[in-house]
């Protein structure tokens, strides 16, 4: 839990990921489409990803990627984060953590 709150702390934009899930691929698009350059940590490429899944689960990550924290503060999986962005409050946010100027 704590290399988690690391992690999510150090860039305004923080994805856990799969490089096999389609979801987490489409999360990444989404911010990269916008401008956004997040820190992506590939859990099925990190020798301690089983860890950091077992951790995102124990923080109520279900699905437990993609996990998407903005601002040091995780905000949800695909389907929280698709949301946000339907209404509009995902910019909001990301302005706030500094990610995305305009």
């Amino acid at each position: 839990m704590e290399r988690i709150a690391k992690v999510a702390s150090q860039k305004a934009v923080v994805i856990f990921s799969k490089s096999s899930c389609c979801m987490s691929h489409a999360i990444k698009r989404l911010f990269y489409d916008q401008g956004i350059s997040p820190a992506v940590y590939e859990l099925d490429q990190d020798s301690r990803g089983k860890e950091i899944e077992w951790a995102l689960w124990c923080l109520g990550c279900n699905p437990t990627v993609p996990a998407v924290f903005i601002g040091g503060r995780f905000i949800g999986t695909a389907n929280a984060i698709i949301t946000l962005h339907l209404n509009g409050c995902l910019d909001k946010l990301l302005k706030e953590a500094g990610a995305l100027w305009l």
